[in-house]
């Protein structure tokens, strides 16, 4: 019935076209309770709406992930890892669809001002120089000013500005501390440092995921945010070694 009075309210015709997105949910069976109801529905549009075509974000973010896909395809390929894994980790701290979805933008994109950095300090094999340092402190602020051109992904540059700030206040590039670090920036930081540990990388021994979580907590707090490496650590335990069905 839905479908047939969307299909009613749609109308094409030469250069143009309009069609009606809806959401729906049975109830009582899904939901008892008003709010949680109108929740769905609400996902269910905002899903139905945005299934046939591409939004503006996902457009600007696409073409972003496919100059980082051409020149850092290692990267590239964490920075998806990375996201998902930031989404899980927004899911259990409990933020809303809007900041889990600029929040997956910007995992995804957070290193992408490392664009503006030349090859030969990048992948430089000894020790950076001071001002090649410099070159690399730059690109989370030459990262959120690319995004922030695209008028969709306002909400992702603000989070990849901060992605390497510390809790304690030594990070870069605003020196920001504690919980003036934005929740999605601090998530990113701690989910991308997992997610680097436990790659293979050609400058750095490979860590086990115990061994990971276990250098994640000795640097919350300090390096990290404490409370998103206990959740992290919380959803690797889940994900590992779930409870059997019917435990306690």
């Amino acid at each position: 019935m839905t479908a047939a009075a969307a299909g009613a309210l749609t109308e094409r015709g030469g250069g143009f076209q309009v069609t009606a997105s809806y959401g729906a949910i049975l109830l009582p069976e899904e939901s008892n309770d008003p709010v949680e109801a109108m929740r769905l529905v609400d996902q269910r549009m905002y899903a139905n709406k945005t299934s046939g075509r591409r939004s503006p974000d996902r457009q600007s973010r696409d073409v972003l992930l496919r100059a980082l896909q051409e020149r850092m395809p290692e990267l590239a390929e964490r920075h998806a890892a990375t996201a998902r894994l930031a989404e899980a980790v927004g899911a259990r701290m409990e933020l809303s669809t809007e900041e889990r979805l600029q929040l997956r933008q910007a995992a995804e994109l957070h290193d992408v001002g490392k664009l503006g950095i030349p090859d030969e300090i990048l992948t430089k094999p000894g020790p950076l120089e001071p001002e090649e340092w410099g070159f690399v402190r730059r690109h989370p602020l030459v990262g959120a000013r690319i995004i922030g051109a695209a008028p969709a992904l306002p909400g992702a540059a603000a989070l990849v500005r901060s992605t390497h700030e510390r809790p304690d206040g030594t990070g870069y590039r605003d020196g920001l501390s504690g919980d003036r670090i934005p929740l999605g920036s601090r998530i990113i930081a701690v989910c991308d440092a997992f997610t680097a540990m436990t790659s293979a990388r050609p400058y750095a021994e490979q860590r086990t995921i115990p061994e990971a979580v276990t250098e994640l907590r000795r640097g919350a707090g300090s390096q990290f945010d404490g409370a998103v490496v206990d959740a992290l650590s919380e959803l690797v335990v889940e994900l590992l070694w779930p409870t059997p069905a019917g435990s306690a």
